[in-house]
């Protein structure tokens, strides 16, 4: 009697190890939780894409600013270098360059009688369009990063909703069987509480890169801010000279 006991226990033990997998508690789910999970997943899995991508694109635009400044402030002329971005700006600093330098040059070609009427409002028009395309290249690196908050935000709670309804099915499972042993009741809530650990683990990573990317997104706005102002004040100076 106790060999065949044993022998039941040995056989009893690796099937239940099996039955609480990872892949088994998703297949043997409830199709609420399971729907759950596989939602949690796919954020997970886009949160992960977009972070790659913020990083990348943000590591490549310092990359190209640092390039564009160096020339900008080489000496050279700044025709010649409008010359050589204006098709194709790389990054928002040479973008905004591109945006005031395209104005000037509007001024500049245009009559010296239509000149003295212009002048005055040229900085103005400056200023705007740099404003406006400074607004336009963060609106671009800040693209997405409403999914990282979202995430970071409402995962836990996806996750704990999937908990609740699993814990739910258990409950109800040990009210149909009459059975309270930890065998009924374990795989019913480790498929619960994995559906909360599937919404920390997108929800984490969600929420430390939204911190560190919002920023560096921060610290490269003020750069191209910083960029932009400097460049208005050397348009400004001559501006001067040409009254």
């Amino acid at each position: 009697m106790a060999n065949a006991a044993v022998e039941t226990a040995q056989t009893v033990g690796p099937a239940a190890a099996n039955d609480l997998t990872l892949w088994s508690l998703f297949v043997d789910a409830d199709i609420v939780v399971k729907f759950v999970m596989l939602l949690l997943i796919a954020a997970s899995v886009w949160t992960w894409a977009i972070i790659f991508e913020k990083a990348v694109t943000l590591r490549r635009l310092r990359r190209r600013a640092d390039a564009f400044e160096e020339i900008f402030w080489s000496g050279g002329s700044l025709d010649d270098l409008y010359d050589r971005v204006a098709l194709a700006p790389t990054d928002p600093l040479s973008a905004v360059f591109v945006a005031a330098m395209r104005e000037w040059r509007r001024f500049t070609a245009r009559a010296s009688s239509a000149r003295d009427e212009t002048v005055q409002s040229l900085q103005q028009r400056v200023e705007r369009v740099m404003d406006v395309t400074m607004g336009r290249e963060m609106s671009r690196l800040e693209r997405q990063m409403i999914f990282l908050a979202s995430v970071g935000s409402a995962a836990p709670f996806v996750g704990l909703f999937g908990t609740v309804w699993g814990i739910m099915n258990s409950f109800t499972s040990i009210a149909a069987s009459q059975n309270t042993s930890l065998a009924v009741v374990a795989p019913g809530i480790a498929e619960a509480l994995f559906a909360t650990a599937l919404g920390l683990v997108a929800a984490i990573p969600a929420v430390v890169a939204y911190n560190k990317l919002t920023t560096d997104i921060t610290r490269f706005g003020d750069r191209t801010e910083a960029f932009a102002g400097e460049f208005s004040a050397i348009l400004s100076r001559q501006l001067e000279e040409m009254q």
